[in-house]
């Protein structure tokens, strides 16, 4: 997959007080959602179908990855 000249945007929830949890994704032509970490740019992201990141959005809103 080429991912040259897709625009990548760093999460909103990456912003931890040491800064080791920076995530970025980009949102694909074809409606996928490709993520990666911005210490390893290098490394193949991942690459999700819209529903499937519609439902990860939803549940992070919802609380259900919230350490408890």
């Amino acid at each position: 997959m080429d991912l040259n000249g897709v625009r990548w945007r760093t999460s909103s929830f990456s912003n931890s007080d040491d800064g080791n949890n920076c995530v970025e994704v980009a949102f694909l032509p074809d409606g996928e959602v490709a993520v990666r970490d911005t210490k390893a740019r290098s490394r193949a992201p991942h690459v999700h179908r819209a529903a499937a990141w519609g439902a990860f959005l939803a549940g992070v809103r919802a609380g259900e990855f919230d350490p408890r």
